[in-house]
């Protein structure tokens, strides 16, 4: 739990999955150096005193520094570009839809879009004005 900056946080013990969750990102119980299954000590087993070890110098950070050290993880950065990319392309099809739905002359011109929303807003204003007359 944490309150703000300038009070004391608050060193609560972190859930089950709030653990695994972090260590699974920093290379499966890795120790502070990042050595992992491919680094020094090879593939050991959880219990092991390396995976203890790394453990322990995760469960005495705060949550928002396991946090960002799990942000730092190149596992985590694809995952996020991925998930960028995807929302980008979702955007950028809208867009297109839109653009599509509004007059322009001539009718392929190509639009920023700043100004498909501001055609759009127009075009909007004056199909009401047509059902108003």
């Amino acid at each position: 739990m944490m309150l703000n900056s300038d009070t004391m946080e608050l060193d609560l013990p972190p859930t089950h999955s709030e653990t695994e969750s972090s260590f699974s990102d920093c290379g499966g119980g890795a120790g502070p150096d990042g050595a992992g299954p491919g680094g020094p000590g090879g593939g050991q087993a959880r219990g092991s005193e390396l995976g203890d070890q790394g453990r322990k110098d995760l469960q005495h950070l705060s949550r928002e520094e396991r946090r960002r050290r799990r942000r730092a993880t190149a596992k985590y950065r694809t995952a996020h570009a991925t998930r960028e990319r995807i929302r980008v392309e979702a955007f950028n099809l809208a867009f297109a839809e839109l653009r599509k739905l509004l007059p322009t002359l001539p009718p392929d011109k190509k639009l920023s879009k700043i100004e498909i929303l501001r055609l759009a807003i127009c075009y909007i204003s004056y199909l009401n004005h047509v059902l108003d007359v």
